[in-house]
């Protein structure tokens, strides 16, 4: 089940963390989230699953940066978000989807517990010009139901920048 915007709301310092807050941000049955003003890009050409790879920081200026098209942007939540015996997920906000922009590509499922900023997959089709502190995706939650693990994945969890990928120390498990 679905947590409604007011669920969001009541449960705000007890089982949802998200700083800073603001009410203005909560919708019918999610919240949205804003985009931070720093993008990372990847500078290798081949992504080897094995291997750490090369990255570069973008400052967004206030005035805005284009996105080309067909190239992968990582960026992040302006809000720290944390999550106790619910799931959150990720979804970009249809307003920017109707833009060619994909904002989570693949990585929109949370896991309860978890506690950082949110790395954000950004991919255009086309150019599109974007800005720092934009409401950019939404987060929601569901229950959870059965006992579950806490999540303790020391990949993401408490993270306070951009993750790159770091698939790679999958492999060395």
């Amino acid at each position: 089940m679905i947590l409604s915007g007011l669920e969001i709301k009541n449960r705000i310092g007890k089982d949802i963390g998200i700083d800073p807050y603001n009410e203005n941000q909560i919708n019918p049955n999610s919240y949205n989230l804003k985009l931070h003003d720093e993008l990372l890009v990847y500078k290798d050409k081949l992504f080897d699953m094995k291997k750490p790879l090369n990255t570069k920081k973008i400052i967004i200026p206030k005035e805005g940066f284009i996105l080309e098209p067909n190239k992968l942007y990582l960026g992040r939540t302006v809000e720290y978000t944390k999550t106790k015996n619910l799931i959150p997920m990720l979804e970009g906000r249809s307003s920017v989807g109707r833009l060619g922009m994909f904002v989570h590509v693949t990585a929109g499922f949370g896991d309860v517990g978890f506690e950082g900023f949110w790395t954000l997959e950004i991919f255009c089709v086309q150019p599109v010009k974007i800005y720092p502190d934009i409401e950019i995706c939404q987060i929601y939650y569901h229950n959870i139901k059965g006992e579950y693990e806490k999540y303790t994945s020391g990949k993401y969890q408490k993270n306070k920048e951009i993750q790159p990928s770091f698939i790679y120390k999958d492999f060395n498990k």
